[in-house]
């Protein structure tokens, strides 16, 4: 083996450990995310159907609300929830935690995949191949 092989074979190893680390960092980050809820939330105004109300003044109508509503997929079925007033930032919350799940479990994955690949190179190097 020559000075060359050592120093790629050590650089191998230093992207292996970072890949490792970086991997040790994602799950650490996932332990700390906190109640989840897949979805977004959306304002809604609407229109009601009295007549002569605000809703409907020709000049400057002012429609009802704002409304808070979830929209949502799970398990192949979609759904929609309103929310009241108090339970938005909450939802937010588990909403902005899912999102961040899903990041986190896809960069989890692309380091999985990296890591497998340096494991490799590096066996490949070891073995002569």
């Amino acid at each position: 083996m020559t000075s060359a092989d050592s120093l790629d074979m050590a650089i191998g190893m230093i992207d292996l450990a970072q890949v490792q680390r970086r991997i040790a960092q994602v799950q650490r980050q996932l332990l700390a995310l906190g109640p989840l809820h897949p979805g977004s939330i959306s304002e809604q105004y609407n229109v009601c159907g009295q007549p002569g109300c605000r809703c409907k003044d020709p000049q400057k109508p002012q429609k009802h609300g704002p409304y808070y509503q979830l929209s949502f997929t799970w398990r192949g079925k979609s759904s929609t929830r309103f929310l009241r007033p108090e339970q938005v930032e909450p939802m937010r919350q588990k909403v902005a935690n899912y999102k961040r799940l899903r990041e986190l479990m896809k960069a989890w994955v692309s380091l999985g995949v990296e890591l497998e690949r340096a494991e490799r190179a590096r066996a490949k190097e070891r073995d002569g191949d």
